[in-house]
């Protein structure tokens, strides 16, 4: 056997650590799903911010079994390692007690605008078990075969929102929260699309949260959002939002300016041109201010860090479980112009995501 030398050693034990790395990355996921359902953030906010572990387990909110909380150690090493929560030592203990303290991140955790149950319905098992089968999925012959959602759990992610009461609200619930964080975003960094608007319509809008982030801040704009009878039926009662049940693949209410977020992502290209000429057929000539406000990624645009980029194309994998796509800036640009409209905007200032506009 050939005698191989130090450099060569080490760049194996490099490629070895890269494998591992990503072998082990799903714990970083189970890491964060484990802090959300014990509600570890909200122990460490209520504790002012910084808690031992200790005083986490002591809070209410957290359900743990004493003898775990060694186990809770090394959890809390995991997230510190990977940016959730700080750690250090207490300057005023000599127990060497360590202190964990709330990140950027873990902010965005606490307080009545968490996105905790945007998170837990992504690492929700529902949403995570079909990733199991993903080799075998890719291995069957046409794409038009049932999505990789269905081939797991037999019915389509939509059947299973109307089926399963529970999972059905905390999409819900995670789409409202997701909408008020963003859009608060957008309204400040790209209020200037609704400008000038007299009317619009939030296609497949779920409860409202966009339309109603939108009417607050724009109250001369009259929002309504569109979106299936079962869907429209749970919406909350609002004085400054129509809900109007209806289907977007049959037919979009006219307005002087059609919403999209999140929708388009997932569904395939041929349904994305359905409902593009259906926004289309509903919305005024350029001249007179009609356009299509879409939000949703373009991958490739905005920040070029690989964190983003990496956060991109893992969002384009996720979304195909339900035969959805995120766009680069050309396939986005195929889908407009199929659809019959002459123009688009991008406005990348969202981070992962952007603003389209496109015109008739």
């Amino acid at each position: 056997m050939a005698l191989t030398t130090g450099t060569d050693n080490q760049a194996l034990l490099d490629a070895q650590l890269e494998l591992w790395h990503t072998t082990f990355a799903y714990i970083k996921s189970m890491a964060l799903k484990s802090a959300l359902d014990l509600r570890i953030a909200d122990a460490i906010h209520a504790n002012g911010g910084a808690a031992t572990l200790s005083q986490i387990v002591s809070n209410s909110k957290v359900t743990l079994h004493p003898s775990k909380i060694p186990c809770l150690r090394r959890l809390m090493r995991v997230l510190t390692s990977t940016g959730i929560f700080t750690v250090q030592h207490r300057d005023d203990d000599s127990s060497g007690e360590l202190t964990y303290g709330l990140t950027p991140a873990s902010q965005l955790l606490v307080g009545s605008t968490s996105l905790t149950p945007f998170m837990s319905l992504i690492l929700h098992g529902i949403y995570v078990s079909p990733f199991l089968g993903l080799s075998t999925w890719l291995q069957q012959h046409e794409h038009s075969d049932p999505s990789l959602f269905e081939m797991t759990h037999g019915q389509t992610v939509w059947d299973v929102n109307d089926h399963n009461p529970a999972f059905g609200a905390l999409f819900n619930e995670g789409m409202v929260c997701d909408s008020n964080f963003i859009m608060d975003i957008v309204v400040k960094e790209c209020g200037h699309v609704f400008q000038g608007l007299s009317s619009l319509i939030d296609v497949a809008g779920g409860l409202g949260g966009a339309a109603q982030s939108i009417s607050k801040a724009f109250p001369h704009v009259k929002c309504s959002v569109l979106d299936l009878p079962q869907v429209v039926a749970k919406a909350p009662a609002s004085a400054s939002v129509k809900y109007i049940a209806g289907d977007m693949f049959e037919s979009i209410p006219p307005a002087n300016a059609i919403f999209l977020k999140w929708v388009l992502h997932d569904w395939d290209d041929a349904d994305c041109v359905k409902i593009l000429k259906n926004c289309k057929k509903a919305i005024p000539p350029r001249d007179a201010g009609g356009k299509v406000i879409i939000l949703d990624m373009v991958v490739g645009a905005g920040p070029s860090n690989i964190k983003h980029k990496e956060t991109q194309v893992m969002f384009d994998l996720f979304i195909m479980f339900v035969n959805g796509a995120e766009r680069d800036e050309q396939e986005w640009k195929n889908i407009i112009f199929e659809a019959g409209f002459s123009d688009y905007k991008i406005i990348p200032v969202l981070g992962v995501r952007s603003i389209i506009e496109i015109y008739p």
